[in-house]
């Protein structure tokens, strides 16, 4: 991944909206490296992404695509779950009515 503005823009826009527990990882991964300046105050940590290598940039790009892909299996695996709910525990469905007996 090439360290343009954009690209650097996108990857603190994806990581602010992220849990902490995700920021927490995210930390993890750049403490990894003595050449990144982690920067703390009462606020919460900050990071200079200009100043970063672009190896370390990838590493971010590739846990934040990973989540993005969790994300997005959970939320299909809960769709998934209310389908299943609706059809098969419905209290107004009258396929499941009188069955048991």
């Amino acid at each position: 991944m090439e360290p343009t503005t954009e690209n650097l823009n996108a990857i603190r826009s994806k990581i602010e909206s992220m849990s902490k527990f995700n920021h927490v990882e995210i930390l993890k991964i750049l403490k990894k490296y003595n050449s990144v300046t982690l920067n703390e105050n009462k606020y919460g940590t900050h990071v200079n992404l200009t100043d970063i290598d672009p190896a370390i940039l990838e590493e971010l790009h590739a846990y934040i695509n990973y989540v993005g892909t969790q994300e997005n299996a959970l939320s299909e695996m809960e769709k998934q779950k209310e389908q299943f709910k609706n059809i098969y525990f419905a209290k107004d469905n009258k396929d499941n009515q009188g069955k048991i007996k």
